[in-house]
């Protein structure tokens, strides 16, 4: 961990846990370590940024997403779905929270300039295969030096996920840095 970093905390709702129609593989052991990651950022002396996504739908949608709004009005219209995991709410009362409605976290103006300004972002959340990677893409265009925690992303499945990293490390070292959340720590 380094100074200067902001660990971007992606899309970590409900929606994607056990059970529930998007699911992914491990949400809850990345939002433990999620958890754990930020809360030793908040107790060390490091200037770490911390901020945190919620993908919600589209309240005007254009093409695809009006067709994505009609095929998942259940799930839209779900508030409990749509919140954070209750254990990030007490870390989404501590930083700032963004929606978005597409999947790249870079859509959103206030979050783009603090990618911009940071000296790292350092990406976690779901789903790894989607909003994860397209926000990691935005941000090697942007120009930013990405560190992708392999164990706080979660994805589908594990093929999914090893795509995506698959993906992230053709990008490496230049862009982007693969690592756990214990090397990133270590650093």
């Amino acid at each position: 961990m380094k100074d200067g970093d902001l660990i971007l905390v992606t899309d970590m709702q409900n929606v994607y846990t056990k059970g529930q129609p998007w699911a992914c593989l491990d949400t809850e052991g990345a939002s433990r370590r999620i958890l754990g990651l930020c809360n030793k950022v908040e107790e060390s002396d490091k200037a770490v940024d911390i901020a945190i996504t919620k993908f919600m739908p589209p309240r005007d949608p254009y093409g695809t997403w009006k067709d994505y709004n009609i095929l998942y009005k259940d799930i839209n219209s779900n508030d409990w779905m749509n919140r954070l995991l209750p254990e990030l709410e007490t870390l989404a009362m501590r930083h700032q929270v963004y929606n978005k409605s597409v999947y790249s976290s870079m859509s959103i103006p206030m979050l783009r300039d603090a990618a911009r300004w940071a000296g790292r972002v350092v990406l976690t959340g779901v789903v790894a295969e989607c909003c994860v990677l397209f926000t990691a893409i935005d941000l090697i265009d942007m120009g930013c030096k990405l560190v992708y925690l392999t164990d706080a992303c979660s994805g589908f499945t594990k093929e999914k996920e090893a795509a995506t990293e698959l993906v992230l490390k053709g990008l490496s070292p230049l862009h982007c840095l693969l690592m756990s959340t214990a090397e990133y720590e270590a650093e």
